[in-house]
């Protein structure tokens, strides 16, 4: 089968496409037929060698796989059901879905949420789930509609374009933020975002804590703007950090918290306990389904075409969701 391998070379990390038998790849009793798979901004870092994500050399890239099953030890799973697998390691420590096959265990395995087809797993894949995550976790914690304005960072990305459909969906205001407010402006309203702003807009006043004016957030930049968005946040709001793109210090004081109470929800998607994983599937077919689920899918491109695609979203010069067809 055809594989895009990561390996670690004399310079660095190179992705390349190689032939690779099952035989070969990481332990599993479950074999999958790949289907679909998806491109994150983790995966971009991963194959253009722009951040260490691999913890084990070769791999598979890919951290989404969608497909069907064709060999499995494990009795939950027989040949021809159709399945999912997000996260649990795959290109870091395990073989990813950037192949024709993928071998995992069967403790990985989630069938196929009715309501979504394989495509639309993968539409979704590991954007939508923490999307949906991040979304799950700050109404666990009491954030409601009427606590002010959600600020959504890296909007257009994939998390940040599902967290906008599954905000607004719910009649929370939000907020796109974005630097591509002209270029991207109109794709994020037709969203659900009440307004797109810049970065800028959420101002550094140097002060410990500065007027509140945002409900909570999802954040997905990480860094000096999460700083900045917390000591906005109004008492009890909540913010679910779920990315790194802007670095990962947060230089930031403990006043928000003790003197607003104010909520920092980490989303670690990878390890998500399976009772909680399949809820969260079962939501995203189900009553709160993206209703604009075809429109962030942006892109949908071969095996041969990822690492271009992967080039492309470190640059910033995607918008949305790009979806890889391994059928062919």
């Amino acid at each position: 089968m055809r594989a895009l391998r990561i390996d670690r070379t004399d310079d660095g990390t190179r992705a390349a496409l190689q032939d690779v038998s099952v035989d070969e790849l990481t332990e599993g009793n479950v074999v999958i037929r790949s289907h679909y798979s998806s491109i994150n901004y983790k995966d971009a870092l991963a194959v253009t060698g722009k951040g260490k994500i691999l913890h084990r050399y070769p791999l598979n890239g890919g951290i989404d796989v969608a497909g069907v099953v064709e060999q499995s030890g494990d009795d939950r799973f027989k040949p021809g059901d159709e399945v999912v697998v997000t996260g649990y390691f795959l290109s870091e420590k395990r073989d990813g879905g950037f192949a024709e096959q993928v071998r995992v265990p069967g403790d990985c395995v989630v069938p196929r949420p009715d309501g979504l087809t394989l495509f639309e797993t993968m539409a979704l894949g590991t954007a939508g789930f923490t999307a949906g995550y991040a979304v799950r976790r700050l109404l666990e914690n009491h954030q409601t509609p009427d606590m002010g304005p959600i600020a959504v960072t890296g909007a257009t990305g994939g998390v940040g374009s599902f967290a906008i459909s599954l905000l607004a969906a719910r009649g929370f205001e939000v907020k796109a933020v974005t630097r591509k407010t002209g270029s991207a402006g109109d794709y994020l309203r037709g969203l659900g975002a009440a307004e797109v702003i810049s970065p800028d807009d959420i101002p550094e006043d140097g002060k410990p804590m500065s007027k509140p004016g945002w409900g909570g957030g999802v954040d997905s930049v990480g860094g000096e703007l999460l700083a900045r968005l917390i000591k906005q946040v109004v008492p009890y709001g909540n913010v679910a950090a779920i990315g790194l793109a802007g670095g990962v210090k947060l230089e930031t004081t403990v006043l928000p918290f003790i003197l607003r109470g104010v909520g920092l929800q980490g989303i670690h998607s990878v390890e998500c306990p399976m009772d909680r994983r399949l809820a969260i599937w079962a939501d995203l077919a189900g009553e709160h389904k993206p209703v604009k689920l075809d429109e962030i899918v942006s892109q949908i491109v071969t095996l041969n075409q990822v690492a271009d695609a992967c080039e492309a979203i470190i640059a910033g010069e995607i918008t949305g969701r790009t979806v890889v067809d391994l059928r062919g």
